[in-house]
């Protein structure tokens, strides 16, 4: 999967929101300043090129819908800032968020508890 730009994941946000949406409903979607509706349109080609954004041909009009999912997105965005910025480490993370105040002792008991209830609803 390939990476994808700040205003491309912008645009992935929209549609992930949005389920599928026309070039104007994305562009009416997206913050102050809005983009042109060129710039939309250039992104959403390049998301199609890239994989990651599907249309149907509906009259004259592209319906764009996402082909991947934002759970699938995340957890591979995740991997590679893990791997790029912690060695591939998953406690490292948790240890420098602790180390930067992020996250509580609380915070890190309930992820300790959730962790394991998962485990044990695997056995």
């Amino acid at each position: 999967m390939k990476s994808l730009t700040k205003a491309e994941e912008q645009i992935m946000q929209i549609l992930w929101k949005l389920d599928k949406a026309f070039l104007r409903e994305i562009v009416e979607a997206m913050p102050n300043p809005k983009p042109h509706q060129n710039t939309v349109a250039t992104l959403l080609k390049i998301l199609v090129e890239k994989e990651f954004v599907g249309l149907t041909v509906i009259s004259r009009h592209h319906q764009y819908y996402p082909l991947v999912s934002k759970d699938e997105y995340s957890k591979r965005s995740m991997k590679q800032l893990v791997k790029g910025y912690f060695e591939g480490s998953f406690s490292n993370v948790v240890s420098f968020m602790v180390r930067e105040n992020n996250l509580s002792v609380e915070e890190l008991e309930t992820l300790l508890q959730q962790i394991k209830k998962q485990q044990n609803q695997k056995k």
